[in-house]
């Protein structure tokens, strides 16, 4: 790729390079990001497939040297090379090299639309596990275009970790030596971000299948359709930093509502507006934490898959249930899928205004109109008077022709039977898109009919810059095991590695057995085989010891995610089902979730820094200890915020599967070693007691708690005795100062709904511990919301010190 002509643009925002190969642009987004691009066209499209609109503030300068040109912001100094083309970043804030890259590639490739050519559709109607849906087979392919399939090739340095790519299943954490499949599935979310421990990340502007690849045949990002190699650098002296550029380029995260951050109850499923108030009603008898009740699929009548009309056997009056519901402070949430089968009322207004996609089951999220009708059911049938919440399930939206069969396939097979799947129905240059054109639907639609209520969409699948759609996801259909428990650990460290908000997963596994799904129940009659996904370890469900210590150690690990909910088939997940008070699983899941609400004065303060300045609410521990190497390489703890250090226990101490004692034993051999970052103290939680950082620790993990320490120089307002998230108690709040550093917090709160925050309708009170002098500074709040902290007791607690005040929204120092 020899450069030929190179010129700086008057407003000093793009440099443009022509090369024997194509066209070269470099842009300046922000002084810390730049935007690259490579075409064999001649001119770059100003399309962007996932909706990126960038202004160019960044000023460049271009000087020419002996081996070819740099451009440089005041951050970044990007060297070209100019007979190769090839980049070399570096930072000028560290005067260090963040990346060499290789060639970049641009092949020309057919694009292809599926059609069936004019003919009638042929189509065979399949109830699987995971739905009904709809496959046409005389679809054929029909060549419309061209477009390219792209490589971005990379030199990485010795002993640099790549991070992110989204959620897989495979549990890798640092990308190096290995291959990844980028596509929409069932337990994978795929995201076109990775991220260096060396200062930077690179997000893909691509809505295409993706592979990464780092063996001996090459170490490069593989982009299969796109109209041109389109990406972005994003250089920072920490990894939050990077994170702000990510959601900054794909869009900011929007607040879930404060009750969204409590406890969600679900399985699959309930069967009526009864038993979800049935459930809920007794979780308040028992005085236990609950926000959400979900229902599950099949809230339709009979084989009516998708229609968004309940069954008014079922669901007589969803305005009742929601009345009785929100009389107990609990809120609902509803599955919705995307595909309605052919003999559906919803599916036939879809069909008669041609908003279908070829399947003729599925609608057209890339069409706005399709999106409003969609809306438009989906309201008139379950949201008017009715539930609070949609669960979106599905949102791939084509089951791969993989689901299914005793073991799975090659990891190569599944991603080109999926990927193909997807690009038959969705075209190959958004392949990977659905998800978030649905997820806008429901929120831009939703939030026009009822500003007064923020959306909360669940999501099973999705791809940069679905937060800003208030949606959420979750990992899908997991089966039950520690392996899983694991595995799950790291993807949810992906997930906030590549700017993801919001993530939860279903608390206990989705499958819990291993056995003939068929003889389960959910209503399929083909293929009485077992299937590798429906591969649980604890054939006796709840009977089993095993399965009882497995649920409690992943809902200790579930209440220090950004959401936290319990869901699975095959064993219901109700505290009850679990024993009775004053046993100890029982005991344990109740001190959980007491534990979750006691901690959400600080939870929503970090969801309020989220939206507010980017923040990510579970940090791997590289973004704070980027210098302790042993902590910038674990995936086995993270920091939930910026002061808990959470630790989950992700072995059996007690029973292994099947109730066979495991090695630890007994209650007094149940230890845990945890490592703690090096340069700080911390605090045991739980006991108080202070340890050294930089040392593995082997602390007592009986089964009412996994570890948990806090940060020394750390402020954590709490609560006592919430039921639910937004409940106004007469306790005090108490704010705990963990002594041994200057500490600063944050306090946020809001009216708990609607988009008054975006207005500045919102608090942020300034708390500062002074160690030295042994004092904190709270600082005045602005605005008065029911329930907030002005007019509240406040507990000031450090160590075995304490002091009691009344806040009345001015500034006051307290002394202790």
């Amino acid at each position: 790729m020899n450069i030929r002509n190179v010129m700086l643009s008057t407003d000093q925002h793009c440099v443009s390079m022509r090369t024997d190969c194509g066209l070269l642009a470099i842009y300046g987004v922000k002084e810390n990001i730049l935007r690259c691009v490579y075409t064999k066209k001649d001119a770059i499209s100003p399309e962007s497939p996932i909706g990126i609109h960038p202004e160019y503030s960044a000023h460049l300068t271009l000087a020419e040297m002996e081996s070819g040109w740099s451009i440089e912001s005041s951050c970044l100094s990007l060297q070209v090379n100019r007979k190769s083309g090839r980049f070399t970043w570096v930072s000028k804030q560290k005067n260090t090299l963040l990346l060499s890259e290789g060639d970049k590639e641009l092949t020309e490739a057919v694009l292809e639309e599926w059609n069936t050519g004019g003919e009638p559709p042929v189509y065979r109607r399949v109830r699987t596990v995971d739905g009904d849906r709809n496959f046409v087979e005389n679809l054929r392919p029909q060549i419309v275009g061209t477009a390219y399939r792209a490589k971005l090739h990379f030199a990485w340095q010795e002993g640099e970790q790549i991070h992110g790519l989204g959620q897989g299943e495979e549990g890798i954490y640092n990308y190096r030596g290995k291959t990844q499949y980028l596509y929409q599935h069932n337990m994978r979310i795929p995201m076109p971000v990775l991220m260096s421990d060396r200062g930077y990340a690179i997000l893909a502007d691509c809505g295409s299948l993706m592979t990464f690849n780092d063996d001996a045949r090459g170490s490069y990002l593989f982009l299969e359709t796109v109209d041109q190699l389109d990406y972005y650098l994003i250089a920072g002296t920490h990894a939050q930093e990077l994170v702000q550029g990510i959601r900054m380029l794909t869009g900011k995260a929007a607040l879930l509502p404060k009750w969204a951050f409590g406890y969600i109850q679900s399985k699959e499923r309930y069967d009526s507006q009864q038993e979800l108030v049935d459930v809920a009603r007794e979780y308040r008898r028992r005085e236990v934490g609950l926000d959400c009740v979900v229902q599950d699929w099949k809230t339709w009548v009979g084989d009516h898959w998708g229609e968004k009309h309940p069954d008014p056997e079922r669901f007589p009056d969803l305005k009742v249930m929601r009345e009785e519901l929100h009389g107990m402070n609990v809120h609902s949430m509803v599955s919705v899928w995307p595909n309605m089968n052919y003999n559906t009322s919803d599916c036939a207004q879809m069909q008669e205004a041609g908003l279908l996609l070829h399947d003729l089951a599925t609608y057209d999220a890339f069409d706005p109109k399709a999106r409003a009708l969609y809306w438009k059911q989906a309201e008139e049938g379950l949201y008017h008077e009715g539930f609070d919440s949609w669960w979106c399930d599905s949102t791939e939206p084509f089951p791969g022709p993989d689901w299914g069969g005793e073991t799975i396939r090659e990891p190569w097979e599944r991603y080109m039977l999926v990927g193909g799947e997807h690009k038959k129905y969705l075209g190959a240059k958004r392949a990977n898109l659905f998800a978030v054109a649905h997820a806008k639907g429901i929120f831009e639609n939703q939030r026009a009919a009822d500003p007064e209520h923020r959306v909360f969409n669940l999501t099973r699948s999705g791809y940069a810059g679905i937060g800003q759609y208030g949606a959420a996801l979750w990992s899908g259909d997991t089966a039950a095991s520690w392996k899983t428990l694991r595995t799950q650990l790291t993807e949810s460290l992906n997930m906030a590695i590549s700017g993801v908000s919001w993530w939860t997963l279903d608390i206990g596994g989705f499958f819990v057995v291993k056995e003939n799904w068929q003889a389960r129940g959910c209503g399929c009659n083909t293929d009485p085989t077992p299937k590798w996904f429906w591969h649980g370890d604890f054939e006796n469900g709840l009977k089993d010891p095993g399965y009882q210590e497995l649920y409690v150690r992943w809902l200790q690990m579930g209440a220090f995610l950004p959401l936290f909910r319990s869901h699975g088939t095959d064993v219901p997940r109700e505290i009850w089902q679990f024993g009775e008070k004053g046993e100890p699983v029982y005991d344990a899941i109740a001190a959980t979730i007491d534990l979750r609400y006691r901690l959400m004065p600080y939870i929503y303060s970090v969801a309020g820094s989220v939206w507010l300045d980017d923040a990510v609410m579970q940090r791997p521990l590289f973004f704070d200890f980027p210098e302790d190497p042993k902590a910038a390489s674990s995936d086995a703890a993270y920091l939930f915020g910026p002061s808990l250090l959470v630790c989950p226990v992700t072995e059996p101490m007690y029973y292994l599967p099947g109730g066979e004692p495991a090695a630890a034993g007994k209650e007094s051999a149940a230890h845990y070693t945890c490592y703690l970052p090096a340069g700080e103290k911390w605090y045991d939680f739980f006991t108080g007691a202070c340890y050294e950082g930089g040392q593995d620790l082997c602390i007592p993990a009986p089964l009412s708690h996994s570890p948990l320490f806090v940060r020394a120089g750390s402020i954590v307002p709490m609560e006592e005795k919430l039921t639910y998230a937004c409940e106004n108690v007469q306790t005090p709040l108490e704010i705990r100062i963990y002594p041994g550093k200057d500490a600063s917090f944050r306090y946020y709160e809001d009216a708990g709904d609607g988009y008054g925050y975006e207005k500045g309708q919102y608090n942020r009170i300034l708390m500062d511990w002074d160690d030295r002098q042994h004092t904190l500074h709270i600082g005045s709040s602005a605005q008065h919301f029911p329930g907030g902290l002005t007019g509240r007791t406040i507990l000031v607690r450090c160590t075995d010190q304490a002091k009691s005040i009344t806040y009345r929204g001015e500034e006051i120092v307290i002394s202790l």
